[in-house]
């Protein structure tokens, strides 16, 4: 009876375990910001009790954080998240992902180079298809904004700002799309535009779900469709193509694996009639935490 008892409470435990929760911020922001991620973590912990929330952190403090949301080559970052999550036992057996804004994208270049057990991804506002059009900086009177806005413009495929400038790199010139392809260091390559990368897709499809959340009064993306793989019809800059007719969905080969996904039920596309991430509580509860997260 004893032996029966312990077994139970074992499967029990084990039936409870709350998936470990790994989280990536965006431009201007950092891991513990009380006021964004901060907050989300406190909220994550009341609803759902014992979980392992990991904010991640690219540097050795909160100021080195939000500087390499600027300056550190997309590349390295994904590079030392793959392996901040390598070495940690408490996402050994699995986690789950939201990222917000940039952050979005870079956790899917995460599932798609080494997916190491994550098994939903949640985009807020993620600019999967890059951005064309200056965004609205967070410190719009800061000297820094403003020497980006003329680089993006005039130089974003310089290979020097391409080095050293992270917005440059998801920045999508649909005018000049081989441009794009031929010098984009990040966004050209994890949506295999330049050759196919089986790897990139095998990662993608692996995930148990994708969620996309648009926000249809996004003043921060353009285009905001882009948080749901839409983007310009290539050659101009006014229409947009969705998903379901753009290239990287009809291609022979489904280089990221989306179409599949489709099929399979496992993309949600998810809208709020809000600016860029501004959700209040009640709906992240009720439809992220309670959905895809518990």
């Amino acid at each position: 009876m004893l032996i029966e008892l312990f077994l139970f409470t074992l499967v029990l435990n084990f039936t409870y375990c709350a998936t470990p929760i790994v989280l990536w911020h965006g431009m201007g922001d950092s891991c513990c910001n009380p006021l964004s991620l901060g907050r989300i973590i406190k909220v994550l912990k009341e609803e759902i009790p014992d979980v392992y929330v990991k904010s991640l952190m690219i540097g050795k403090n909160f100021y080195e954080d939000t500087e390499n949301g600027f300056f550190m080559n997309v590349n390295l970052q994904v590079e030392n998240v793959c392996q901040q999550i390598k070495d940690d036992e408490n996402l050994k057996n699995g986690y789950n992902a939201i990222g917000f804004s940039q952050g979005a994208q870079f956790l899917r270049a995460v599932a798609q180079r080494c997916p190491n057990g994550m098994k939903n991804l949640i985009s807020f506002g993620g600019q999967h298809q890059g951005v064309y059009g200056v965004p609205k900086c967070p410190a719009p009177k800061h000297k820094l904004c403003e020497y980006l806005r003329i680089l993006l413009d005039k130089g974003a495929y310089w290979s020097w700002v391409q080095d050293e400038f992270v917005q440059a790199e998801y920045w999508h010139d649909p005018i000049r799309e081989d441009v794009y392809k031929e010098s984009s260091y990040f966004l050209a390559d994890i949506n295999n535009e330049r050759y196919f990368n089986k790897t990139y897709k095998d990662g993608l499809t692996s995930l148990n779900n994708f969620i996309m959340v648009l926000f249809e009064k996004d003043t921060m993306v353009v285009p905001k469709e882009s948080e749901w793989f839409g983007f310009y019809t290539p050659g101009q800059d006014k229409e947009i193509t969705n998903l379901t007719s753009s290239r990287i969905y009809l291609d022979d080969e489904d280089r990221l694996g989306l179409r599949q996904m489709n099929e399979e039920g496992k993309l949600t596309f998810l809208s709020l009639n809000s600016d860029h991430l501004e959700f209040d509580e009640e709906w992240f509860v009720d439809v992220i935490i309670n959905n895809y997260l518990k």
